[in-house]
C-alpha cells in the first residue's frame, strides 16, 4: 500500500493544488522572495564558518597559555545589507463622484 509513496502523479496534484491556492501571479514572487531568503542564509553561514575557523585555530595557541578565550559571540561579524523589497503598485482610484 505504501511502497510507492511519491509517485510523479502525486506531485502533479499537489502542483496543481498549490496553483489554484495562490494564484499564477503570486507563484513567481513567491519563488523570488525564497530565492533572496536562501542566499541570505548561505551568507549566513558562510560568515558563521569564517568566524569559527580563526577560534578554532585561537584555541589550539590558547591552551598553551594559561589565559582564557573569549567566546566567538563577543566578536564583530559583518552587517548583511537590508534589501528592499518592492510591490508592485496599484492605480490609483479616482476621488471624484460623477
Amino acid at each position: 500500500m505504501l511502497r510507492n509513496g511519491l509517485e510523479p502523479w502525486h506531485l502533479l496534484v499537489v502542483l496543481a493544488v498549490v496553483v489554484l491556492l495562490f494564484g499564477s501571479k503570486k507563484l513567481p514572487e513567491m519563488a523570488r522572495g525564497l530565492g533572496k531568503s536562501m542566499r541570505i542564509l548561505k551568507a549566513e553561514t558562510k560568515a558563521l564558518r569564517e568566524d569559527e575557523a580563526p577560534a578554532d585555530a585561537a584555541q589550539g595557541t590558547a591552551q598553551a597559555t594559561a589565559a582564557p578565550q573569549q567566546p566567538a559571540a563577543d566578536q564583530a561579524r559583518p552587517a548583511v545589507t537590508p534589501t528592499t523589497v518592492t510591490k508592485a503598485t496599484e492605480t490609483p482610484r479616482s476621488t471624484t463622484t460623477a
